[in-house]
């Protein structure tokens, strides 16, 4: 537990726990922040992390979500605790779930099921945020229905299955860096053009001089370990949490 804002009367603390939700063929080890107010109930954020695995970077979003009120789940996307710390094996882990993207609406469901069970949590307030890899997985969760009000993709791919007006339940932000290689223009094109097609509002932002993963303070040491385009971005990583703010704001009004 660590204590994060203090008040006149009370200091806010920031509780943390480890849960394993039984998904499929695999154990998910979650992580989950949340505060020890109780004058309210608290909107559910589901996190699905880079193609690393449930890390500390999304350990400290959680906890930052808890800060604002939030009930926040890490979500180990693999299942069975793994992460990856190559390139290479990455790719062997996230393969599946491009392959077949039911597999991560099916690991986002039963993480939502979970976090409804808890007093704290507010299941009438949902989100899911994915960074990289877990950007495009909430993307496409929602293209398949997931049943929350919003999805935030920061920094990821916006290629996948084609969007259904229908199936959408969630409203969409997407947080991408200016200078992403791996998220070409084409690929950004290609997307607001289905969404606009469709009619599916969605909002979009875009931050100067950011490339892929610039939220991750890892990734300037990691561009330069794999030789990879990406670094981190104090400005856009500041920037981005503040759309979502703005954004969760908007769709959990009630």
């Amino acid at each position: 537990m660590t204590a994060c804002e203090i008040s006149d009367n009370h200091q806010l603390i920031i509780k943390n726990e480890d849960l394993t939700i039984p998904a499929d063929s695999v154990k998910m080890n979650c992580f989950i922040a949340y505060s020890d107010d109780t004058s309210s109930k608290k909107p559910i954020v589901l996190i699905v992390p880079e193609w690393w695995g449930l890390d500390t970077h999304v350990k400290t979003k959680a906890n930052l979500l808890a800060e604002l009120g939030y009930f926040a789940v890490g979500i180990d996307m693999y299942g069975n605790g793994k992460v990856a710390s190559d390139p290479a094996t990455a790719k062997t882990y996230t393969a599946p779930f491009y392959t077949n993207p039911q597999l991560a609406l099916g690991r986002l469901q039963a993480a939502l099921t979970k976090a409804k069970t808890y007093s704290q949590a507010d299941t009438s307030r949902t989100a899911a945020i994915g960074y990289c890899f877990g950007g495009a997985m909430v993307l496409n969760s929602a293209r398949l229905g997931l049943p929350v009000n919003g999805v935030v993709s920061f920094h990821g791919n916006l290629s996948g299955i084609s969007p259904v007006k229908e199936l959408f339940k969630a409203q969409v932000l997407i947080c991408h860096g200016a200078i992403d290689q791996f998220v070409p223009a084409q690929e950004v094109a290609t997307f607001k053009t289905q969404m606009d097609s469709l009619g599916i509002p969605y909002t979009f932002k875009e931050y100067a001089n950011a490339t892929h993963a610039f939220t991750n303070p890892a990734s300037t040491e990691n561009g330069k370990k794999f030789d990879l385009p990406i670094a981190y971005n104090e400005a856009a990583d500041t920037a981005s949490f503040n759309d979502m703010r703005v954004f969760f704001k908007r769709i959990f009004e009630k």
